[in-house]
This record gives structure tokens, C-alpha cells and sequence, in this order.
């Protein structure tokens, strides 16, 4: 999993969450979010271990009721990695919330009073949890929508500022940030902005991103290009829908970037009249045969002569298609010719070989 994109990353404070580092040298670590009812323990903890397996190392549940708060600890029980309590309005619920034993809360300064937010933070020292302060462009106060004439990203860093104010008065420092927008362009300045201005480990995400491809697109333009200019330490894609969609998206940026080399990275050309194999079925059975691993392997599925043994030769593992066959190659070197009806089972053999070397 190591980096090797050569970006010089900006230098944040480290924190611990629920024994994950954040911040610093650390790893940039991937989180989602469940959207079950939290309430409902087995529907919860039962989504939380789908997204462990498919590569999430920090879950962020809605604690909307007491009946939420009550739910806590016997999910916390069950799960493998740090929980959050995403809390909105209501400041007794987030002391409540870490009573109960999450590592971590997220509130939003825009709905809940400063005076309250002292009380959440007296709680959060004496438990040693970390707060998430979540700016969002759709609840920012409303005196500061005004004064900078609208929802900007000056107006975000200035409601980041004005509550690190706070959480400095009071001698809190186990903090991260995020300043989110579902404007791409806005997002990016107030990240860029706020990393100049302070050190805390900063949570990047372009909210309410919509369905898959949106959510593709904006989350590689926002995130991604804060991940190339050093700024950011955990990252979420938001996806309307199934929360497992989002972390093939989260890892493939990071992997893209070369921050991590995590999972399976397949490269396969987009086809054209030189196809002679059903490269699109092949790449689909091994997309889902290597769903949710986490070691890194470069597979090259390629459907002609023209690129394909080039960008065969590059990867662990690889395929240039021909006509009915295709020709393997492994590490760089071309080693074997293999039927079209054999590529998937071949294939997979091969990748099980180099896990095993």
C-alpha cells in the first residue's frame, strides 16, 4: 500500500481515531456511511461488515433519535473498525453518542449553538473522542451567507475559523475538518484555503455527488485534485444508493494517483473494430472476481495486437486478445498462448500464483 506518487503532501497534526492515525504521515484512510435504519442492529452491522470487506476503514452511522443512541453499543460491539455518529440539531444526542462508545462524532456548526457545542466538546476530552467539524455549503449560517453574499468557499472557511476559535478556547485539539459542497469549483478553493490556514487533518468529499456517474465524475475532479496538491487525510465518495458502490470509486482515485496501491487495477481498452474477443464480458467477470480485494495487482485485459502487448507487458498479469485466443503475459514477458473459453479461470490462476510468490 505504499505511496508512490511522489506528491509532497501538506504536513497536518496527527490524531488517533478508534486506534486508526489520521493526519501526519498516515495513510489516507477510506470511510463511507451506512443508510440503514441505525436502529436496527443487524441491518446496520450487517451493512458495516459488507463494506469492511469491500475495502471501508471508517464507518459514519446517522444518529437522528434516542433510538439511534441506544442501538450504539451493541453495533460498536460487533464491527471491526472506528465509528462515528453523525449528529445534527440535537447536542444531547452527541453527548449521548459517546457515552454509548463511538470513537468519533461529526456536527455541523451550522445547526447546533455555539453555547451547546462547548458542552459536546467538555464531553468529547474527558472520552478522548475525536470531532469531525463538517461544514456544508447547504447549512451554513445564515449571517455568513449574507456577508459574503452567498454560499462561497470563503464563507465555508470563514464558519471553519470562527468554530476552531471555539474548540481552541476550550483547549480541543483532537479535531478534523471538512468543508463540503456539492459545487465542485467551491469545494476545491475552500479546501485549498482552510489547508493554508491551519494544520488539522482535513475529511475531503463533494457532497450530495448524486448517482454513480455524477458521483464518479465530481468525486474524482474535487477530491482527486486536492489529493495531487497534498491536501487531504481521509476521503468519502458519496453515492445516491447503495453505500458499496463507493469505495471502488474512493480506492481507484488514491490508486490512480499512486497514493496507495491497493486492490485490483485493471486496465482494458474500450474496443474498437480490431476486437476479435468479448472483452467486455471478460473484464466484468474479472472486475467481479476481484471485488473487494485489497492487494494490489495490475491485470491488462486487451482486445487486439495494437496496444494490447505493450499494455499487457506492464502489468502483473495480462491478456492481448487475437482472434479466438490470447496471449498471456506475466510480469513483462509473453509466456503463453490461452483459448478465449480459458481466460477467466487462467487468468484468476495466475493472479493466485503471484499472491503466492
Amino acid at each position: 500500500m505504499e505511496d508512490l506518487s511522489g506528491i509532497k503532501r501538506k504536513k497536518t497534526r496527527t490524531i488517533n481515531l478508534g486506534g486508526v492515525p489520521i493526519g501526519g504521515d498516515a495513510l489516507i484512510t477510506v470511510q463511507s456511511m451506512t443508510n440503514t435504519n441505525t436502529s436496527d442492529v443487524k441491518a446496520t452491522v450487517a451493512q458495516i461488515e459488507e463494506l469492511v470487506d469491500a475495502g471501508c476503514e471508517i464507518i459514519r452511522i446517522a444518529v437522528p433519535d434516542q433510538e439511534a443512541v441506544d442501538a450504539i453499543a451493541e453495533i460498536k460491539k460487533r464491527i471491526r473498525i472506528p465509528l462515528i455518529a453523525d449528529i445534527h440539531f440535537h447536542y444531547q444526542l452527541a453527548i449521548d453518542a459517546m457515552k454509548q462508545g463511538v470513537d468519533g462524532i461529526r456536527i455541523n456548526p451550522g445547526n447546533i449553538a455555539r453555547d451547546k457545542i462547548r458542552e459536546i466538546i467538555k464531553v468529547a476530552k474527558e472520552r478522548e473522542v475525536v470531532i469531525r467539524l463538517g461544514v456544508n455549503a447547504g447549512s451554513l449560517q445564515k449571517d455568513l451567507v449574507l456577508e459574503y453574499g452567498g454560499v462561497t468557499a470563503e464563507a465555508l472557511v470563514a464558519s471553519a475559523l470562527k468554530n476552531i476559535e471555539l474548540f481552541e478556547e476550550e483547549g480541543f485539539g483532537n479535531l478534523k475538518l471538512s468543508l463540503k459542497s456539492s459545487d465542485v469549483p467551491i469545494m476545491i478553493e475552500a479546501y485549498r484555503s482552510i489547508a493554508e490556514k491551519t494544520d488539522y487533518p482535513l475529511h475531503l468529499g463533494v457532497t450530495e455527488a448524486g448517482t454513480l456517474v455524477d458521483a464518479a465524475i465530481k468525486s474524482s475532479l474535487g477530491i482527486g485534485t486536492l489529493l495531487y496538491q497534498g491536501i487531504g487525510d481521509t476521503i468519502r465518495v458519496s453515492v445516491t444508493g447503495n453505500p458499496l458502490l463507493e469505495i471502488p470509486i474512493a480506492y481507484g482515485i488514491l490508486r490512480s494517483l499512486k497514493i496507495r496501491r491497493v486492490g485490483p487495477e485493471i486496465v482494458s481498452c474500450p474496443t474498437c473494430g480490431r476486437c476479435q474477443i468479448d472483452l467486455l464480458g471478460l473484464t466484468e467477470k474479472i472486475e467481479k472476481a476481484l471485488a473487494g480485494r485489497k492487494k494490489y495487482v495490475k491485470v491488462a485485459l486487451m482486445g487486439c495486437v495494437v496496444n494490447g502487448p505493450g499494455e499487457a507487458a506492464d502489468a502483473d498479469i495480462g491478456i492481448a486478445g487475437g482472434t479466438g485466443f490470447g496471449m498471456m503475459f506475466k510480469k513483462g514477458v509473453a509466456y503463453k498462448r490461452v483459448a478465449e473459453k480459458d481466460f477467466v479461470p487462467v487468468l484468476l490462476e495466475e493472479i493466485e500464483s503471484l499472491d503466492n510468490e
